[in-house]
């Protein structure tokens, strides 16, 4: 039988290398961090979540090995049945704190936090109602509930009432949105989105993934960034990118919603218990951005750096304060292809960056997707705003 489905499989191969949409892995030598090797060669890393720069920081670092130690290797568990240390609970009520919620539940990852989340609060009854740019970790989870689905254009205040009125027969109403879509860095308008909850009487949920740490006055994401705190429902977020930058992931919302959770969400019921290492570490992170906002604020310094100077360059970005930063070649011929290529020319100078292509992104809104860290120091912006302005010449992109 494999043999029929393996020409298949070749031939599809085939059309998505000769369409130049064929990913390829590069293959790190050293920690992550600004400064990383790859095929023996050193360059600047410009395209990791790591916006805190915390991923092998000596402090981080020191937590998760007096975690590994005291608490050991992994729990061969679930949480219910063995799975559940003290270090579990205390991070989940440090992340309760930090975000303002009542209480949090752990998940091995935030993808299984979005993909257990609403089938368990929502029948077919219900409706959920979410932002077309949402992460595919959202829209997997939607797919896993029996509730009826909508979508609104993206962070359209005008259309998401109209569908708000459409599910108007519904029982419970959930509207669902990234704080900050991870293609763009816009910001979600939170603030907005629970004006017209409250009016039509729905629930709110933000996963808040590129937001956390990164985000508000200091860091508490999208919801503080919008002065939203205490109207939002449900936060999800992920402890692999500013918080440290391993694995692992939350819900913090309402008690009782926690409480139904730990009862009938399956990724939570049927997989491992957060290794107690990366538990510590991001209670230490967590620990670390309750006492300053220095990171977080270098972090804006930074990334106001880059894209005046980017913008000044002559390439197109999309507007916004997050460190995400996408500078466009959907205007451009093969715009794919492009970008690849960018991103090829760019390592060969010492800039490790990644072309964003379909499916990645739509066909024709192909970029490259920097990324801006606290770690980044002023000259290595400067080198990098060189670098790409010398290639872009070269590729004919500006």
């Amino acid at each position: 039988m494999y043999g029929k489905i393996r020409e298949r499989l070749r031939k599809q191969l085939e059309c998505i290398k000769d369409d130049g949409l064929y990913k390829t892995e590069r293959i790190i030598t050293t920690p992550q961090g600004v400064e990383i090797e790859t095929n023996g060669k050193k360059v600047l890393n410009f395209c990791a979540n790591n916006y805190l720069g915390l991923c092998s920081e000596p402090r981080v670092m020191a937590a998760s090995n007096y975690t590994f130690f005291k608490y050991g290797y992994g729990m061969a568990s679930v949480r219910f049945i063995c799975g559940t240390q003290k270090v579990h609970k205390d991070l989940e009520h440090a992340i309760s704190k930090f975000l303002g919620m009542e209480d949090t539940i752990l998940y091995s990852s935030a993808f299984d936090a979005n993909g257990g989340v609403f089938e368990p609060l929502l029948g077919e009854q219900d409706a959920i109602i979410s932002d077309e740019l949402n992460h595919a970790s959202i829209i997997d989870g939607v797919r896993l509930c029996k509730a009826q689905r909508f979508k609104y254009k993206n962070n359209d205040m005008e259309d998401l009432e109209e569908v708000l009125q459409d599910a108007s027969e519904a029982r419970y109403k959930l509207i669902v949105t990234d704080g900050v879509f991870s293609m763009d860095g816009i910001i979600a308008q939170v603030d907005k989105i629970c004006d017209l909850a409250e009016k039509y009487d729905a629930l709110v949920m933000v996963d808040d993934s590129h937001a956390t740490g990164v985000i508000g006055k200091t860091g508490r994401g999208s919801v503080e960034y919008c002065n939203a705190q205490g109207r939002v429902d449900i936060i999800s977020t992920t402890f692999g990118k500013a918080l440290g930058g391993a694995s692992g992931g939350c819900i913090s919302a309402r008690k009782e919603i926690i409480e139904i959770l730990r009862q009938r969400s399956r990724p939570y019921l049927f997989s491992n218990s957060l290794a107690p290492a990366i538990a510590g570490a991001t209670l230490e992170v967590l620990h670390m951005l309750s006492e300053t906002t220095e990171l977080h604020d270098r972090l804006y310094e930074n990334t106001q750096m880059f894209r005046k100077g980017i913008k000044k360059a002559g390439f197109r970005i999309v507007d916004s304060i997050h460190p995400i930063i996408p500078v466009l070649f959907g205007h451009l011929p093969n715009d794919a292809k492009l970008s690849q290529n960018f991103a090829n020319e760019l390592l060969e100078e010492g800039i490790y960056v990644i072309g964003f292509y379909f499916p990645v992104v739509p066909k024709g809104k192909s970029r490259i997707r920097v990324q801006i860290s606290a770690a980044h120091t002023p000259d290595q912006i400067v080198f990098a705003l060189d670098k790409f302005k010398k290639v872009g010449k070269k590729l004919g992109a500006i």
